[in-house]
């Protein structure tokens, strides 16, 4: 995915309210950007971070800018989650993403399970190559709680309910004889491996290995994270989930 515009560098004071964060550009005028996570940002919402904006397409918008990158631990990483379903949606039309190759047809949005809509939908009928349809849904990961190249990425950096949802439905497709694939996309180059932070959310860690167990599959790939593109760089290795299931 490349930025149509040129980024605009600054300073972070303050993100707050999820969806507001005021930066301090190089000019040293202070302004209130959009801040597209309604996570709780944990590990990439550090003042004094250099952060760098989108201006908007439309100078009317109330909000002239958009926080796309932070820079934490001398890495660059990519905190916008409009992005991922475009960047995943990319990499499977080039052929990068080896576990989702092989479909001829795919669709963003697409409404299935219970009032829900399926990040992206892939179907490949005439060859048998691939099951299909296969249900994917892109989770966009930035949290990593210390420096190191050993530590890994993390996700949920706070409780989804809604993440739980989805769990559930990709599942019911699976047993329906559909393939279900989470794909966890990890918006900076400095990790080797995922973990979900079973400490932050059980009932998620909860849900992904009772949605595993039945057949939802999960890969992870990380970034590479330029001012001028984020794009899909490598696998990550997906930690086992240890905790055991109710019976």
């Amino acid at each position: 995915m490349i930025f149509e515009t040129p980024l605009i560098e600054g300073v972070l004071i303050s993100r707050y309210k999820r969806f507001f964060a005021d930066v301090r550009l190089s000019s040293g005028e202070v302004v209130t950007a959009h801040c597209a996570n309604s996570g709780s940002m944990l590990s990439v919402k550090d003042v004094g971070a250099r952060v760098w904006l989108s201006p908007a397409a439309n100078p009317a918008r109330t909000l002239r800018y958009t926080w796309e990158i932070v820079e934490i631990f001398g890495g660059l990483v990519g905190i916008n989650t409009a992005h991922p379903n475009r960047i995943v949606a990319e990499a499977i039309a080039a052929g990068l993403i080896q576990e989702l190759s092989g479909y001829g047809s795919l669709k963003r949005e697409q409404k299935y399970g219970k009032n829900s809509r399926i990040d992206i939908l892939l179907t490949e009928p005439d060859r048998p190559t691939r099951k299909s349809p296969c249900y994917v849904e892109v989770k966009n990961v930035t949290m990593k709680r210390k420096a190191g190249a050993d530590q890994p990425a993390e996700f949920p950096d706070s409780v989804t309910e809604r993440g739980a949802k989805h769990l559930m439905e990709m599942a019911d497709m699976v047993k329906a004889g559909a393939r279900s694939v989470m794909v966890y996309l990890v918006q900076r180059a400095d990790c080797g491996r995922f973990a979900v932070a079973a400490d932050i959310d059980p009932a998620y860690a909860q849900g992904l290995k009772r949605a595993m167990a039945v057949g939802v599959e999960a890969v992870c790939y990380g970034c590479e994270v330029t001012p001028d593109a984020i794009t899909i760089a490598k696998a990550l290795t997906i930690e086992p989930l240890t905790l055991a299931l109710p019976d």
